[in-house]
């Protein structure tokens, strides 16, 4: 005959729940005490009733057992293997950063026409084009940015005129045409 699965969920009715939790107490117990005695581990069990009610099955001494386990998961938390590999990983980036920084720095002071005296002739002349470059790329940012307000002015200027032919229109005895 097979058991049929059994739906994880709340018993409702009191009396049932409390014969299922007799029940599977006493199998939780009998399997700890089995896996003790087969396997030769060291095994406690703790189960509190509904009612706050102790159950406990130890195969030692259940407070010895409780403070090793206290020890193993403080011992645990102080040391990971994962957190140390990680912090490896994090050291490795933060050296790599930093040289990366310093370069970055040592380029920019060449820019500012600081630090030539240790620069070959190589290294000087690639400063020379990757500035004019620079510089080519500023003046012709420069020079967009004259023709757009350039632009913006002119449309302002015809704005304006427009505006002043319109008054005059209005009112031709204020306005005199310049000769």
């Amino acid at each position: 005959m097979v058991r049929g699965k059994v739906e994880l969920k709340r018993i409702e009715n009191t009396t049932s729940r409390q014969v299922t939790f007799t029940k599977r107490r006493n199998g939780l117990l009998k399997k700890s005490c089995e896996l003790s005695v087969l396997c030769d581990a060291e095994v406690a069990v703790i189960v509190f009733s509904q009612k706050g009610k102790l159950y406990e099955f130890s195969s030692s001494n259940m407070q010895e057992t409780i403070e090793r386990y206290r020890e193993h998961v403080n011992m645990d938390r102080s040391y990971n293997p994962n957190t140390e590999v990680h912090n490896q990983k994090l050291k490795q980036e933060a050296a790599i950063i930093k040289r990366e920084i310093e370069q970055l720095e040592a380029s920019q002071r060449r820019f500012l026409g600081q630090d030539l005296v240790s620069c070959s002739l190589d290294e000087l002349s690639e400063l020379d084009s990757r500035l004019e470059h620079t510089l080519r790329t500023v003046r012709a940012r420069k020079a967009q940015l004259f023709k757009e307000q350039i632009e913006n002015l002119k449309a302002k200027e015809r704005y304006l005129l427009e505006e002043n032919s319109r008054l005059c229109q209005e009112n031709t005895s204020l306005c005199q045409k310049p000769q």
